[in-house]
């Protein structure tokens, strides 16, 4: 009776839905707009508000310093590279900010974590928004991968470098009804060749953070933002580690990309954050593919595989930062 239900609601619930859905999208979209308009009058005025911002020393964490800046908030920025740091502070005090502090730190180590939670407790007494920012990506093939240390390293930095300063800081964030902002990636969803390790801890980043939404019951706010290719130092052919380590690949992408901007993608999420907008996407077209996804897999898949391995194209990666030679196996030319 089970198998026989079950198989009656696979032929009905789906074309069902999609009917329901497509009645109900004025009014959803209608709905939307109202929520957002209210939030920009009442949503969070960051004004000597307190921020702290890992991964802070350079692309989507450094921009997002600059836009709570803008606001006028009190900022700790947080990054391995210090003197790098030291920069992006200068810049954000002419920009506006009231206060700002800086703070190397691995955001790997909880203990690193405590110690600049706490000197933010003790400068400032409270913490109004924690962004993670934190990111490490990859562009190798997984069955060319030589030398497998490299694996904890991309999910300590991409999912416990998220987790441990939420940890430690939601105490915090609880007294002041603060809220927690996640940098994820539409690859968390949408899995693109050369990242499957990068694609596997986002999808655990934003699951895990979608339960934790539902624990603090609005006790804490939670944003989570994707974004799609945006023109960071990924996309522009380099990805460093914090401390200047290479990180990237030596050959282009099969796939030329131009990426979006960075600056936009930071507006939006400092400005979605303050809303207090539970998700900020960027660019929002992305979306269509969820539908794919969804009812045809395959053929996402099919176009996907068309447009990202064109026929004949030459297999090569990288292996990303292993801190060892790379294998001439794995054709990188030299």
């Amino acid at each position: 009776m089970d198998e026989l239900m079950n198989s009656v609601l696979n032929l009905v619930v789906p074309p069902v839905s999609l009917v329901m859905l497509g009645f109900a999208w004025p009014a959803l979209c209608f709905l939307s707009a109202c929520e957002r308009l209210y939030q920009s009058f009442n949503g969070d005025h960051m004004h000597g508000k307190v921020v702290i911002i890992t991964g802070a020393s350079s692309g989507i964490g450094e921009q997002i310093a600059y836009e709570y800046a803008k606001r006028r908030a009190n900022l700790v920025l947080v990054a391995r590279r210090e003197q790098r740091l030291l920069w992006i502070a200068e810049n954000a005090r002419q920009i506006g900010a009231n206060y700002v502090i800086i703070m190397a730190a691995d955001v790997v180590k909880e203990d690193e974590c405590r110690r600049f939670i706490n000197e933010t407790i003790s400068v400032f007494g409270r913490v109004d928004h924690l962004v993670n920012t934190v990111s490490l990506g990859h562009t190798f093939y997984f069955d060319e991968v030589a030398d497998a240390s490299v694996f904890p390293l991309l999910l300590d930095i991409n999912f416990w470098g998220n987790v441990y300063p939420t940890f430690v800081a939601l105490p915090y964030l609880l007294q002041s009804h603060g809220r927690i902002i996640i940098n994820a990636s539409v690859e968390n969803w949408l899995p693109l060749p050369r990242m499957s390790l990068y694609a596997a801890a986002k999808a655990a980043l934003v699951n895990f953070y979608e339960t934790l939404r539902f624990e603090l019951k609005n006790e804490v706010g939670v944003t989570i933002a994707t974004h799609g290719w945006i023109g960071s130092e990924m996309t522009s052919g380099k990805f460093m580690m914090e401390d200047g380590a290479d990180m990237q690949w030596k050959e282009e992408r099969e796939v030329h990309v131009s990426g979006g901007s960075v600056q936009e993608f930071a507006r939006l999420m400092v400005s979605g954050a303050c809303r207090g907008d539970m998700y900020v996407k960027y660019p929002s077209w992305y979306n269509v593919f969820a539908l794919f996804r969804v009812f045809t897999p395959n053929i996402l898949y099919w176009v996907f595989h068309l447009l990202i391995s064109p026929q004949g194209a030459r297999r090569s990666s990288s292996l990303l930062g292993t801190g060892r030679p790379i294998p001439h196996s794995v054709g990188i030319p030299d």
